[in-house]
């Protein structure tokens, strides 16, 4: 009997290809399982149809996660977080924080466990997080990573107090 595969098989083939199988093995155990149906016509353009709408939307995802990798790789998402002597970390920056922080940078629809830190966060400073997307899609975020005590007040105060005292030499 000749039946149509519905998903992978590792001794008869692939998803969507037309085997010869015995007619007990297909009508015991492959069609009752849902691994494949009967090889007819009507099924076979059933099929294509929804192998064609299956490709069409994965196509769609694929460009959506483009889209998306672009607008991670252009954003640089700052961490704040306790830090001790040289520039060293309590911790480690951890995926759900950079998933927060990247909700509240606007950029959502990712799951914190496609996250994927290579080397653990214990330092200050710019680093560099890939986030996988998709199977052929993978995203580089630049994270910022600095010191929660650092005020940033007193740069603008020091901006302020040089522009005053430019103003009172002239």
């Amino acid at each position: 009997m000749k039946v149509i595969l519905k998903s992978d098989n590792e001794l008869l083939g692939d998803e969507g290809q037309i085997v010869e199988v015995k007619d007990g093995y297909a009508r015991n155990y492959l069609i009752p399982n849902g691994l494949a149906i009967q090889a007819t016509q009507s099924n076979l353009k059933n099929f294509e149809e929804i192998r064609k709408q299956r490709r069409r939307k994965i196509e769609k995802q694929l460009e959506e996660s483009k889209s998306l990798a672009e607008r991670i790789a252009s954003a640089l998402v700052t961490i704040k977080v306790k830090s001790g002597e040289e520039g060293r970390i309590f911790g480690s920056v951890t995926a759900q924080m950079i998933h927060d922080e990247l909700v509240t940078a606007g950029i959502e629809g990712i799951d914190r466990k496609k996250i994927m830190i290579r080397d653990a966060v214990k330092s200050l400073g710019q680093h560099a997080i890939d986030i996988k997307l998709q199977h052929a899609v993978v995203a580089t975020l630049n994270i910022n990573v600095v010191d929660e005590s650092a005020d940033e007040t007193p740069v603008e105060e020091n901006v302020a107090a040089e522009t005053e005292s430019e103003s009172s030499q002239d």
